[in-house]
């Protein structure tokens, strides 16, 4: 099959850092193919690499060996003012912490990266309250972060994720802040999204239970990206 076929496809990606005189393999020949419509789970010890690895993959750091291709055009071959266009064009992403503009309401914060995209003011705001409708936070739509609980800032940043339609979806324990009832609220509403708009996902977890509810799971070990 093509790299066309799919919307982000990781080859033989090699990661090291170096601390003084020693030299830590972070990743090693990492291959992944992410298909459209479908939800993996990325697992691994803190420590493992997962956030390098996530990185790589939404084009914030580059690899020291291998490529990244995103929708069928290698980044590696890309000028960095290239790069940055196909990671505004077709990659979402959601961390651990919501990084919400606090002095924006959560309407505001789902527009904004739409407006940066040229849509209108009006389109924008359109889309917006249709996404914090599909994370059931309508009638929460002008409030700033601060009278936001965690979980409700979190789903917000979830909608701006995805508010210019990217083909693809990080996320970096999207989860992990959260107590365990407001984290299945967030993660069932975030899989509900994926599978409505048919983006392709890759979500790291620690969390077992979550990983199994997606449709298949790797595991990064020493540097290995396995099944």
């Amino acid at each position: 099959m093509s790299d066309r076929h799919f919307p982000l496809s990781l080859q033989g990606v090699e990661r090291t850092f170096v601390q003084g005189d020693r030299s830590l393999s972070v990743l090693k020949n990492v291959s992944l193919d992410l298909r459209a419509g479908e939800i993996v789970a990325l697992v691994g010890q803190s420590g493992s690499g997962k956030s390098t690895m996530l990185h790589i993959a939404g084009l914030l750091e580059k690899p020291d060996g291998g490529d990244v291709i995103v929708d069928g055009r290698s980044a590696g071959a890309q000028s960095d003012k290239e790069r940055t266009a196909l990671r505004r064009k077709f990659l979402g992403f959601v961390y651990q912490y919501h990084h919400l503009l606090p002095e924006f309401s959560a309407l505001e914060n789902v527009m904004l990266p739409q407006m940066l995209a040229g849509l209108s003011r009006r389109h924008a705001r359109s889309r917006a309250l249709d996404l914090l409708a599909m994370v059931q936070l309508a009638d929460r739509a002008d409030h700033r972060p601060g009278r936001l609980s965690g979980g409700e800032q979190q789903r917000v940043a979830i909608a701006r994720a995805v508010a210019n339609a990217p083909r693809v979806l990080l996320a970096d324990e999207p989860t992990g802040n959260l107590d365990s009832s407001t984290a299945e609220i967030v993660f069932k509403q975030l899989l509900t999204l994926v599978r409505e708009t048919g983006m392709a996902a890759l979500i790291a977890t620690h969390n077992p239970e979550l990983a199994a509810r997606m449709d298949r799971t790797v595991h990064l070990k020493d540097g290995i990206l396995s099944a």
